[in-house]
């Protein structure tokens, strides 16, 4: 037992963070992801006895991964952002809470990033983790969403992929096509986004954490570009154009210089920032998580994570 179990871990540890972001694809949330590969490896290890290898040890998990994620989405609900759910608000009264919303939610880089010497890697895992990518996938049927992921993100074949969803090879590209054809429809015009380490984008991330801890609206509008949203779970809410994004937090949220604490990390592959507010009492809570999307432009997109400040403790 001990040989065979030193053997399983040997052959699958390394395949683990890769699953875990695989999972986060396919469901949306870091905290379903990793109960998800507990279960992964729980299968595997029961089934490794009777693994005859006509595959790489890869594959196998990857087939084991895709339909513990097939049969979890059965029961779950699309997990979305607050732009999900309507169009942008132009009225100046307080954002709306949803109380019963599937919230989608953000990915410490951490937990996905590959090794330091691999800088094209690190990219590329980067670009298919952005959160509007991440967003845009939980609405295609989850067969679709797999194979896309499989095919494109992970570069099995389509025989590979036909045989970890049971199926043929003509539907897998039947289903490539549409998937593709989808994923144009809810993401056109796709943002060239900095990268974490551009100085630029560092700037911009600066400005916005300085704006809220000085609580100076006027910092805002040197770093939101003309057309950039601004959105936060757990609110219906959320507001397009740089002069609405302004009104609202000058409005409604930033406060008196001081209530907010925010520090940098990474999440999705873009500059983020883990915020504290200041409570009543004058202590500081933990309040959430700010995802930027930083381009040469100005940051275009700001999504607030707010429903479950918990989530700071994925980030460390």
């Amino acid at each position: 037992m001990t040989d065979a179990h030193d053997r399983f871990t040997s052959e699958t540890t390394r395949h683990r963070r890769e699953l875990r972001a695989y999972c986060y694809r396919m469901v949306g949330s870091p905290i379903d992801a990793e109960d998800l590969v507990q279960d992964v490896y729980l299968r595997a290890w029961r089934a490794y006895a009777g693994f005859e290898r006509r595959a790489s040890i890869r594959a196998w998990l990857y087939r084991i991964a895709t339909n513990v994620c097939l049969t979890a989405l059965e029961s779950r609900r699309v997990r979305v952002l607050p732009s999900g759910l309507g169009a942008a608000h132009d009225g100046d009264r307080p954002p709306t809470e949803v109380a019963d919303a599937a919230w989608l939610e953000p990915l410490p880089d951490a937990w996905f990033a590959p090794v330091a010497d691999d800088p094209a890697g690190v990219v590329i895992a980067r670009e298919s983790l952005r959160l509007a990518l991440i967003a845009s996938l939980q609405y295609l049927p989850a067969r679709q969403r797999a194979i896309l992921i499989l095919r494109e993100t992970l570069a099995f074949s389509a025989d590979e992929t036909a045989e970890m969803l049971a199926t043929t090879t003509a539907a897998v590209k039947s289903g490539l096509q549409r998937a593709r054809a989808r994923l144009d429809e809810l993401m056109p015009d796709r943002e060239a986004l900095l990268e974490p380490t551009d100085p630029r984008a560092r700037a911009l991330l600066d400005g916005y954490m300085a704006a809220f801890e000085r609580s100076d609206a006027a910092l805002l509008v040197e770093v939101l570009r003309a057309d950039a949203t601004l959105e936060a779970t757990p609110f219906r809410d959320w507001r397009a154009g740089r002069a609405r994004c302004i009104e609202l937090l000058a409005s409604h949220v930033l406060g008196t210089a001081g209530d907010w604490q925010m520090s940098a990390t990474i999440a999705n592959g873009q500059l983020a920032a883990l915020v504290h507010r200041r409570d009543a009492a004058g202590a500081m809570r933990a309040n959430g998580i700010v995802v930027l999307a930083a381009t040469a432009a100005g940051v275009a997109q700001v999504v607030a994570f707010h429903h479950d400040p918990s989530l700071l403790t994925l980030f460390g």
